[in-house]
């Protein structure tokens, strides 16, 4: 008998490791997910201006709201099908990892490491990262001018590892650091003078300038911030569908639309024209 229950035991463990390594299992991917429950949840900021906002009234907005909105309608899912979950820097991957998300559109960009952790589709725009400060600050006007200067460091964000870091990642700058929950609340800390600048993608930047207060975006960009939709690891045939769908956003013209809504009157911004080139799902 003994040995009876060793044996279901270890076919039972064995069950669960066979469980627990079928995540690719296609019947559980976005594509069918999509299809047969018409219905998503998609991971996106709450308190980014003109890239994710919730309005008072519960509903949300912004580019990346849009261009999620229109990948999950060429995936077969209405709008009505949609529950939008906040999603900030630090849960990105955790959110995908545990199902808690089917797809996150948030200022996400594609890196070596997080492709570890999640698999991504697109770009669907290249954003820049820049510096903004207060709009009576002349002390800083270049990346080298924050040198000994308080910068923001959100969580989750790897922003400001591009001023700190050593070379080749990064510019080697002795920048003091600042933490932060979210980059609304690194608004909130440079309006306040708890901080002298603010940098990540001219995106974010230019949102948050667009909604009042003294400041100003330095125009100096010094990285390339490829912008992904972020889903489960390993889900190729989902990865695929929604390339397909930015490919589409571009083609027909809902791209250009959307980008001059969002940022048409950012001063000194650059919207891109085509398409950027696509990561591809491999």
């Amino acid at each position: 008998m003994r040995r009876i229950a060793l044996t279901l035991a270890a076919f039972a463990l064995g069950a669960t490791a066979l469980s627990a390594c079928g995540g690719g299992d296609s019947s559980t991917g976005l594509v069918d997910k999509a299809k047969n429950d018409k219905k998503l949840t998609i991971g996106v900021k709450i308190d980014q201006p003109a890239l994710g906002v919730k309005k008072p009234d519960g509903s949300m907005e912004g580019f990346d709201v849009d261009v999620a909105r229109y990948i999950a309608e060429k995936l077969g899912v209405p709008e009505s099908g949609i529950t939008w979950k906040e999603t900030i820097s630090a849960n990105r991957e955790p959110f995908l990892q545990q199902g808690q998300v089917d797809l996150v559109v948030a200022t996400y960009s594609i890196l070596d490491e997080r492709k570890e952790k999640v698999t991504f589709g697109g770009p669907y725009i290249v954003a820049h990262q820049d510096i903004m400060v207060r709009g009576d600050d002349t002390s800083i006007t270049k990346v080298e001018d924050l040198k000994g200067k308080r910068i923001c460091q959100a969580s989750g964000s790897n922003s400001y590892k591009r001023i700190t870091d050593p070379a080749p990642n990064g510019r080697g700058i002795s920048a003091k650091l600042v933490p932060a929950g979210a980059y609304s609340e690194c608004i909130t800390k440079l309006k306040g003078g708890t901080l002298d600048a603010v940098t990540t993608d001219d995106l974010i930047l230019a949102g948050f300038a667009s909604q009042g207060g003294d400041f100003k975006i330095l125009g100096t960009p010094f990285t390339d911030e490829k912008y992904g939709v972020g889903m489960k690891k390993g889900d190729t045939k989902g990865c695929e569908a929604v390339n397909d769908a930015i490919t589409e956003m571009y083609k027909d013209g809902t791209a250009a639309q959307l980008l001059s809504k969002w940022f048409g009157n950012a001063k000194g911004l650059q919207l891109p024209t085509e398409a950027p080139a696509l990561e591809g799902c491999a």
